[in-house]
This record gives structure tokens, C-alpha cells and sequence, in this order.
């Protein structure tokens, strides 16, 4: 079973529940970024399939007959 953080840092749960309250932004700022991190690398994995594709039409073009 996991410690709380509180237990094993010597910080009062009074400490921690201070830190959240005051903090609280930080919080949401992680969330907000988090979402952004997932987004972006939806975006990238859709990209890069793109770009796999684009690429395979290349080479298929190139093996077409004709004015080679």
C-alpha cells in the first residue's frame, strides 16, 4: 500500500493541503498541458502517415513507365 507523500516527505498534511490551495494554478496549468502534449502528438502521428504516404507515392511514380 502507497505511503502518503506527507508521511514519507516529514511535511504536515496541513503543509500539503496549504501547498494545493496555494498552488491550485499549477495544477490546472499541468492538465492544460498535458491535454496540449496529446493533441500535438496526435497531430504529429497524423503527420508523420502523411508523410509515409506522400513518400510511398514517390516511389511508386518513380516505377511508373514513361519518360524515365
Amino acid at each position: 500500500m502507497p505511503v502518503p507523500i506527507y508521511v514519507e516527505s516529514s511535511l504536515s498534511l496541513a503543509d500539503i493541503s496549504g501547498m494545493l490551495h496555494r498552488h491550485d494554478g499549477l495544477f490546472y496549468a499541468r492538465a492544460f498541458l498535458a491535454a496540449r502534449l496529446k493533441a500535438l502528438a496526435d497531430e504529429n502521428a497524423k503527420l508523420k502517415r502523411l508523410l509515409a504516404d506522400t513518400m510511398l507515392d514517390n516511389v511508386v511514380l518513380k516505377d511508373l513507365p514513361g519518360d524515365n
